[in-house]
Formats: C-alpha cells, sequence, structure tokens
C-alpha cells in the first residue's frame, strides 16, 4: 500500500519525530523506496555578492546537517534512502517531489520551528493536506 513513503524534515523535532514515525511505518510496509526531502526558501536576490553566495553556503551546509540527523534518526529501512535538497517554498517542493516520484504516502511534523525557519509550519502542513497527490501522515 505505501512502497513509496517521502519524509520531508526541517530540523524541528517534530520533524524528527515524524521520521522515527516515517521509518517504522516503512519497516512495516517493507517499503520500497524511502525519500528525505530538506526544501528551504529562496536566498533573496538583492544582497548581491559576496553576501548571497555566504548566505547560500550557510543555508545549504544547515541543510545537509538536517538531511544527516533526518538519516540518523532513520536508522535501517527495507530500502535505499534517497536524499533530496530543494530552494523554494517547503509545501510547494513537498507537493511537487510526491508528484514526481509518483510517492504513496507524505509523512511530515505537525509544525516545525528548527533551523531552518519557515520550513514545515502549520500553514505548510495545511497546504500539502489540501494539495498532495497522495495520503498525508502529520506527526505531532
Amino acid at each position: 500500500m505505501f512502497e513509496k513513503v517521502l519524509l520531508a524534515v526541517d530540523g524541528s523535532e517534530h520533524a524528527f519525530h515524524a521520521a522515527r514515525t516515517a521509518a517504522d511505518l516503512a519497516r512495516t510496509v517493507n517499503a520500497k523506496e524511502f525519500r528525505i526531502l530538506v526544501a528551504y526558501d529562496l536566498i533573496p536576490p538583492y544582497l548581491g555578492e559576496p553576501n548571497m553566495q555566504i548566505a547560500i553556503d550557510a543555508r545549504m551546509e544547515e541543510a545537509k546537517a538536517i538531511m544527516q540527523k533526518a538519516i540518523d534518526v532513520v536508522g535501517n529501512v527495507p530500502c535505499e534512502i534517497h536524499t533530496e535538497f530543494i530552494e523554494g517554498s517547503p509545501a510547494e517542493a513537498i507537493i511537487d517531489v510526491a508528484t514526481t516520484r509518483k510517492s504513496d504516502v507524505i509523512v511530515i511534523g505537525s509544525r516545525g520551528h528548527g533551523t531552518l525557519v519557515g520550513l514545515l509550519l502549520g500553514s505548510t502542513s495545511q497546504k500539502v493536506v489540501a494539495h498532495a497527490p497522495c495520503p498525508v501522515l502529520i506527526v505531532r
């Protein structure tokens, strides 16, 4: 039923609780694909150089650290873990990845106030539920 699991994380405790739940789900249903997504807002172009490049580098390092922690929290699942980083509106990114990758379920935290501020806030999870191409599991 849920062969393709998409987990969206933002670095918040809600997101890492969702990661544990998504991993349990993947193990229970013997998932064939497990994908972790870190999406983050665009960096405003008015920063100019070199500030913009510094901000891009810092944002990417932060996203990589969040991804690594999510991978650690997920642990062993019955399939390979795929990872994606997307710059843009978090809700739109989650929906786009779920649609493109033909995910069977999206797992997200109910809200987030992690290090990537703005990702997976209550409004993001609401937008995902409203527009997702598949069932959404919101973890509190």
